[in-house]
């Protein structure tokens, strides 16, 4: 065997175990360089952090602040009720993540297991209601319904019932003073969500986990105001989870309290009327369509007309907000949302879009004056005008002769308002128009506020529409492809539309100039911006921003901060012809379209103004709109698929006025059955603990506004249109209250 010599390894093995050395060195000294930055230099910063380890917050949530009326009465406050909770944390350490201890719990509360088992279990998109929406590290409501028996049983056997909690706690409560409801206008609120928390954490108002947040009506416009500011209390715990003593102590500061502009005894009977509006023109037969009308939706605005005050508003169909409270049933919110529900969530005061119909002559009216046509000329009130082979007709064939502008609006006349839109369409040049195109009918509907939100303070407006020349080419360039491809020559009256929407569906023709005169056509507005165009008419011309705050009160009553009305605009007419135009629906109510609804008004001492309303929507049946004003107020209603204006909601707007003012069918003024003879003007009086001073309400002043004024009792017939269980019914899902800030405290 060949002995092979080492020594040329020799020097590489020693290369390498230099190498490896010079390595393992430097490791050391990164490793040594790196432990000084963290333990000497970094050390105290480090320890300071290290140290938040061992502290734990514990959360008092606020009281939040209450929605009063304008007399003080609660519209929206809290109660203390037994809720009984359950610690998702401490049931997830269970072997069976809590099940056995959940089905038990539901035995003692007379639930089911699996309505339990759903509330305790977090939301995510793939979730469905019910489920909790907040931390998973704060005790999840189980039901604030507890009888004191059965929070007695759980606390009493507290070693059966681990992770599960029953307190008293203060929770949300929406009172339906007098039977008022007020559910859009109130709105509702649920917990807060994990990217709510991340949007505001840098703002001057973060919110917790445990927080409640407000989600429409006003809970959510003055969430800020109403949450108020939860308390925070940091303890120094043991590595055990003992606590050795207390850090930092940031007390709990309730919620503002809001005074609104509402009446409540203004708004239940708003309510009741507008509902039995449209259950009687249910009842009435619609000869176009051989079948009664369905009216389907509604809504009333009753406003201060020197102000913008909401004194009351209804929309219709309405729910009972107390279902929101505590977490909402699947079924419950299946019936609010679904597609048979109608979408009683609305709020179609200020979100329910339709063609106005004649209530919007006042604008066409300004406009001629506007473009040159004298308020008191003569003008021909055919009962039809002819456009090339198409015929439009005057409401019922009727005609009139020669008439000036305030009596086209007495009587409603469409065949003035079509020749002096077909004038001026033909002046700014027809289908082809002039550069430098008047187009007098639209600008002035923008000068009227109208195409834009109101600026109520109620989230989620509509700004309507008025479909000018800017609007057709938007809207033409947005749906071409579609009627291209579905239009037809010759085909369907659908097919034929679309055929020549692709052609030149981009044109202001002369029917679109016609149609929009009388509030026909592609125009859209909502009951508010129609209330503030008759309150400005009825103050002289002053556009207010609609508001139903109407103050913010500290919860000890110390600061008050008054929300004054706001003008956004003033109407585009001179004293002249806003005189003639007050003088005309004035006449309206005396001897025009309204007459017949008014007789024996009390006209000499509360001077009433209207103006009738019937919009055709194809496809559907007509809406009905009527829109009045005194000195003090203006009340608009419209009812969709409804009828006529007078014939649907003129009884109920009068029933309104007489309410307001004491007005009996036969005229007579008792003052003493006057709800609200004029505006509130003064806030509730504020004790020296902060609280409000309100006043007793009735069971149900809309019933004894009736027996006032007949004489004899009527049968309470108001429903809910939509058919969420309440209170009375024994449903516990719909009788479920919101926590709010109370007296729990929680772990964060």
């Amino acid at each position: 065997m060949t002995n092979i010599p080492e020594t040329g390894r020799t020097p590489r093995v020693q290369i390498r175990l230099i190498v490896i050395q010079v390595l393992v060195l430097s490791l050391l000294g990164t490793l040594g360089g790196r432990l000084w930055y963290l333990q000497i230099r970094e050390g105290d910063e480090y320890a300071k952090k290290a140290s938040g380890n061992h502290v734990q917050q514990v959360v008092e949530p606020a009281v939040r602040g209450s929605i009063l009326d304008a007399r003080g009465v609660p519209l929206a406050d809290n109660e203390t009720r037994l809720v009984v909770s359950a610690s998702r944390t401490d049931l997830l350490k269970m072997k069976d993540d809590g099940k056995a201890v959940l089905a038990k719990l539901a035995g003692v509360l007379g639930m089911t297991p699996k309505e339990v088992m759903e509330k305790v279990r977090l939301c995510d998109s793939k979730t469905p209601q019910p489920c909790w929406n907040g931390s998973p590290y704060q005790p999840i409501p189980i039901t604030d319904e507890a009888t004191a028996k059965q929070a007695l049983q759980i606390r009493e056997r507290a070693e059966e019932f681990p992770g599960i909690t029953a307190e008293p706690e203060a929770v949300r409560r929406y009172a339906a003073p007098a039977k008022a409801n007020t559910a859009q206008v109130l709105g509702y609120l649920s917990p807060v969500t994990d990217e709510e928390i991340t949007k505001a954490q840098d703002t001057d108002s973060p919110y917790l986990r445990s927080d409640q947040v407000g989600r429409s009506g006003l809970e959510r416009e003055y969430d800020k105001e109403l949450r108020g500011k939860a308390g925070v209390t940091r303890y120094e715990v043991d590595n055990l989870g003992r606590v050795i003593g207390e850090a930092q102590a940031d007390p709990a500061q309730p919620g503002s309290n809001l005074v609104t502009s509402i009446d409540a005894r203004v708004q239940r009977v708003a309510e009741y009327e507008l509902n039995d509006a449209m259950k009687e023109a249910r009842k009435t037969f619609d000869k176009n369509t051989g079948e009664n009308y369905k009216a389907d939706s509604g809504a009333v605005v009753v406003m201060e007309a020197k102000t913008g005050r909401v004194v009351a508003m209804a929309s219709n169909p309405t729910y009972d907000p107390n279902a929101w409270v505590g977490g909402i049933s699947a079924k419950d919110y299946a019936r609010l949302t679904g597609k048979n529900s109608n979408y009683p969530l609305l709020n179609r005061a200020i979100q329910g879009q339709a063609a106005p119909g004649s209530i919007f002559k006042v604008v066409s009216s300004t406009a001629a004056v506007n473009a040159g046509y004298p308020f008191d000329g003569n003008y021909e009130c055919s009962s039809s005008y002819s456009i090339g082979g198409q015929v439009f007709k005057n409401f019922e064939s009727k005609g009139y002769g020669p008439i000036n502008l305030g009596r086209a609006l007495e009587v409603s006349c469409d065949t003035v308002f079509y020749r002096l839109a077909h004038q001026e369409w033909q002046r700014d040049g027809g289908t082809t128009p002039k550069k430098n195109a008047e187009d007098w009918f639209y600008k002035t509907a923008h000068q009227f506020g109208l195409g834009k939100e109101t600026g109520i303070d109620l989230p989620n407006e509509v700004s309507g529409r008025i479909p000018d020349r800017q609007w057709k080419q938007d809207y033409w360039k947005a749906n071409k492809d579609a009627w291209c491809k579905y239009g037809k020559k010759g085909g369907s009256y659908a097919e034929q539309i679309a055929y020549e929407n692709c052609l030149e569906g981009n044109k202001m023709r002369a029917g679109d100039a016609v149609n929009y005169s009388i509030g026909q056509g592609d125009t859209l507005v909502t009951p508010i911006q129609m209330a503030t165009i008759y309150g400005a008419i009825a103050n002289g011309g002053t556009l207010y921003d609609p508001t139903v705050g109407k103050a913010i009160v500290s919860a000890d009553g110390k600061q008050v901060q008054a929300i004054a009305p706001k003008s956004h605009g003033k109407l585009p007419d001179s004293k002249q012809t806003l005189a003639e135009i007050n003088d005309a629906l004035a006449g309206v109510v005396t001897r025009g379209s309204a007459a017949w609804r008014f007789g024996g008004w009390p006209q000499d001492k509360i001077p009433m103004h209207a103006k009738t309303g019937t919009a055709e929507v194809y496809g559907k049946q007509t809406t009905s709109w009527f829109a009045t004003y005194t000195k003090d107020y203006t009340v608009v209603m419209t009812i969709s698929q409804g009828g006529t204006g007078s014939g649907a909601s003129g009884p109920a707007v009068r029933k309104i006025y007489n309410a307001l003012y004491g007005v009996s069918e036969d005229g007579t003024i008792n003052p003493r059955n006057a709800l609200l003879p004029t505006p509130e003007k003064s806030l509730p009086k504020i004790k020296p603990d902060g609280s409000i001073t309100s006043p007793k309400v009735s069971k149900d002043p809309a019933k004894e506004q009736r027996i006032s004024q007949k004489g004899t009792e009527e049968p309470d017939t108001q429903q809910l249109a939509a058919t969420v269980p309440t209170a009375a019914g024994g449903n516990r899902n719909a009788r479920r209250r919101h926590r709010t800030r109370g007296s729990r405290r929680t772990l964060a």
